[in-house]
């Protein structure tokens, strides 16, 4: 496993229920909004890109578990 000491400096958004809320709801709404964008892809190069942005975003709704994991 790969050393990531920038974990333990995020720990601070973890230790404010109020703020770490506000950032997954925020992360949801992109998530819907670039599902939205993949349904409504009319090439390739558009859906790739919405599928990458919704994967990348779900990364960082599971940001939680990797900062207390660490």
């Amino acid at each position: 496993m790969m050393d990531k000491p920038f974990l333990p400096k995020l720990k601070g958004m973890l230790n404010s229920p109020h703020l770490w809320d506000a950032f997954v709801e925020k992360l949801d709404y992109d998530i819907k909004q670039e599902q939205r964008n993949l349904e409504q892809a009319t090439d390739l190069q558009q859906m790739f890109k919405a599928q990458g942005a919704i994967a990348a975003l779900r990364h960082l709704k599971y940001l939680k578990d990797e900062i207390n994991a660490g």
